[in-house]
C-alpha cells in the first residue's frame, strides 16, 4: 500500500516536472516480476524515471552514501526498494540481494556502468550486471534514458529495447570471458537504443 502510494506521488510529480516520451512501449514485459532492467545512468532521476514507465515493484542498488544523509530519507528509499552498495567493494552481498529480490517477485533495476555519466557517453559495464543475469537466469530489458535542457517540463526520453532472453545467460559463471561477453552484449543493446534515439532538447 505504502509503496503504491509513493509510486503514485512520484509519477504525478514527474509528469509535472518532465515531458516524458517513451519509445518501445511494446517491449515492456506484461509480467510484473521475473526480469531485470539494465539502463544507462546520467541523473539521480533515473531510478524513478525508469520505475514509472514499467509495471511492478522494483529493487535497485544505490550508493552507500545515500543511506547516511538522514534517517527519514534512508527509511524512504529502503521502502521504495533501494539497498546500499559500497562502490569499489568486492563484497558479493549486493549480488545476493539482487537475486533474492528477483526470487521475491520484484523487478531488479541496475545501471551496468556503476556510476553516473557526466558527459552522457556510455561507459563500460561492470561485471555485476552479467553475474546477476547468469545466476538469476531471467530476461534483461535494455533501457536508454536521456534528458533535454534544464527548464520547466524538461524533456525526458525513455527508450525500451526488446528483452534479451534468459537463454542468452546460460553460461558457466566461472568463465570470465563469457561474463565479459554478456556485459558487452547488454551495453551494446543500450548503445543501439542511444544511436536510434531522436534528439532530445
Amino acid at each position: 500500500m505504502f509503496y503504491n502510494f509513493c509510486r503514485g506521488v512520484v509519477n504525478f510529480i514527474f509528469h509535472i516536472v518532465f515531458k516524458i516520451t517513451v519509445i518501445g512501449k511494446e517491449n515492456i514485459p506484461e509480467e510484473k516480476s521475473g526480469y531485470m532492467i539494465a539502463s544507462n545512468h546520467v541523473s539521480n532521476c533515473d531510478p524513478p524515471m525508469v520505475g514509472i514507465v514499467f509495471k511492478g515493484k522494483y529493487t535497485f542498488m544505490a550508493k552507500d552514501e545515500l543511506f547516511h544523509i538522514n534517517p527519514i530519507f534512508t527509511w524512504l528509499i529502503k521502502k521504495l526498494g533501494a539497498f546500499p552498495v559500497k562502490r569499489g567493494s568486492k563484497d558479493t552481498a549486493g549480488i545476493d540481494t539482487a537475486i533474492e529480490s528477483l526470487n521475491q517477485g520484484r523487478v531488479f533495476v541496475i545501471f551496468p556502468e556503476g556510476t553516473r555519466s557526466k558527459t552522457g557517453e556510455l561507459g563500460k559495464a561492470k561485471s555485476g550486471v552479467s553475474l546477476i543475469a547468469v545466476r538469476a537466469k531471467v530476461p534483461v530489458v535494455p533501457v536508454y534514458v536521456e534528458y533535454g535542457k534544464k527548464k520547466f517540463r524538461r524533456n525526458a526520453l525513455v527508450s525500451v529495447g526488446k528483452p534479451i532472453p534468459a537463454e542468452s545467460f546460460d553460461v558457466d559463471i566461472e568463465d570470465k570471458r563469457e561474463i565479459h561477453r554478456i556485459s558487452k552484449l547488454i551495453m551494446s543493446e543500450i548503445s543501439a537504443l542511444k544511436e536510434n534515439a531522436p534528439d532530445v532538447r
